[in-house]
């Protein structure tokens, strides 16, 4: 479970919270009661940012190691399963653009 911290209250502790971050575990960072970032320790950020491929590339692999046929799975499912219907038309409506006057 991650710890909860105000902005506020992370700017007066910023180092003892990074260092709670560098342990793995991630901070969660709010404004006003309400989340607004992670601060999460370098090792995991950059395990979220780029380790996992592109689904081309998995699947490719996944075909390399597996037959299809074997496992019961047709060559042509990604085909026949999808719908290949046009979706409904979006009829776009005109509405007033509301603005919102500043006080002086």
């Amino acid at each position: 479970m991650s710890r909860r911290y105000s902005i506020a209250e992370a700017r007066s502790r910023l180092a003892r919270i990074v260092a709670e971050a560098e342990t793995g575990a991630p901070i969660e960072l709010t404004r006003r009661g309400r989340p607004v970032a992670v601060l999460v320790s370098h090792q995991g950020f950059q395990r979220l940012r780029g380790q996992q491929g592109q689904f081309g590339s998995a699947y490719s692999r996944f075909l390399e190691t597996h037959d299809l046929e074997e496992i019961g799975i047709d060559d042509d499912f990604a085909y026949t399963e999808r719908d290949r219907t046009p979706g409904r038309g979006a009829i776009a409506e005109e509405r007033p653009i509301r603005t919102r006057r500043l006080s002086p």
